[in-house]
C-alpha cells in the first residue's frame, strides 16, 4: 500500500507513551508509506502539537498519557484544530468511546489492535479529508500544497516539485535546524533524486521565491550544520 498523495507522505502524529507500543505502531506506518512523529514532551503535550506538529494530517491519541487525560488533550486540540484524531486505548470502556466521540474523535480502537483494522480506518479518514484542498500557512503566504504555488493577497507564485518538497520539509521543521542529508533523505523518500549541488540551487530559488511574496532572509545557513526556515 503506497500512501503518497502528490509530492508528499501523509504525515501521523502518534501521542502514546509506552515505548513499545511507540515502536510498533511507527514501524507499521512507516512500512505502510506513512511519515512518523513522536510526541515526547507529555507535560506540555498541547504545546508540542501547537509548535511542531499542526500540520500533521493524522493523529493517534492514547487516552492513557501522562500529565494530561487523552481526552482532554482531544478537546483542547478540537477546539482549535480539525485534524483527524483516532483514540487509541487500552480501555475497553463505551463511556470512554462516548466521551471521546463527543470531544471531537474520528474514530477509537482498542488495544491490543488488529493492524489491518488499523491501518483500513486511518485509510478511510484520509481519504474523506483529503478531497479538502491541502493550505498550509507561513506568515502571510498561503502554501497549496495541491497546486503546488505560494500564495499571497496579490501573488500568485508557481513552485517547482523540488522547491515545493524542500520548501514543504522546512516549513514542517520551522525554526529546526535541517541538515543537507536530512533534506536530501526527504526528497529521495518522496521519489525526487537531486544532489547537493541541485539542493543548493533550489534553496536559493525558495529564497527568492519567498522574497517575491514579501519575505526577506527567510532561510537561514547554519554553516555546517544545515537551514533553518524562521
Amino acid at each position: 500500500m503506497n500512501n503518497e498523495s502528490g509530492d508528499f507522505m501523509y504525515q501521523i502524529l502518534v501521542v502514546e507513551d509506552d515505548v513499545v507500543m511507540q515502536q510498533s505502531l511507527k514501524t507499521l506506518l512507516e512500512e505502510h508509506g506513512y511519515q512518523v512523529h513522536i510526541l515526547k514532551d507529555f507535560e506540555h503535550a498541547y504545546e508540542e502539537f501547537q509548535n511542531h506538529y499542526q500540520d500533521c494530517d493524522l493523529i493517534l491519541l492514547d487516552i492513557q498519557i501522562p500529565y494530561m487525560n487523552g481526552e482532554l488533550l482531544l478537546k483542547e486540540i478540537r477546539s482549535h484544530n480539525n485534524i483527524p484524531i483516532i483514540m487509541v486505548t487500552s480501555r475497553n470502556s463505551e463511556l470512554d468511546e462516548m466521551l471521546s466521540m463527543s470531544y471531537g474523535a474520528d474514530d477509537y480502537i482498542t488495544k491490543p489492535y488488529n493492524p489491518s483494522i488499523l491501518l483500513l480506518r486511518i485509510e478511510a479518514i484520509l481519504r474523506r479529508t483529503k478531497k479538502e484542498v491541502q493550505t498550509l500557512t507561513y506568515h502571510h503566504i498561503h502554501f497549496n500544497l495541491q497546486k503546488g504555488q505560494l500564495e499571497t493577497a496579490d501573488k500568485v507564485i508557481p513552485l517547482s516539485k523540488n522547491e515545493m518538497c524542500i520548501f514543504h520539509f522546512l516549513l514542517q521543521h520551522q525554526g529546526e535546524i535541517v541538515s543537507r542529508e536530512d533534506i536530501m533523505k526527504y526528497l529521495w523518500d518522496t521519489e525526487e533524486f537531486i544532489d547537493d549541488n541541485t539542493l543548493t540551487v533550489n534553496i536559493s530559488r525558495i529564497r527568492k521565491r519567498l522574497q517575491e511574496a514579501g519575505i526577506e532572509n527567510a532561510i537561514e545557513t547554519k554553516k555546517g550544520l544545515g537551514y533553518i526556515l524562521l
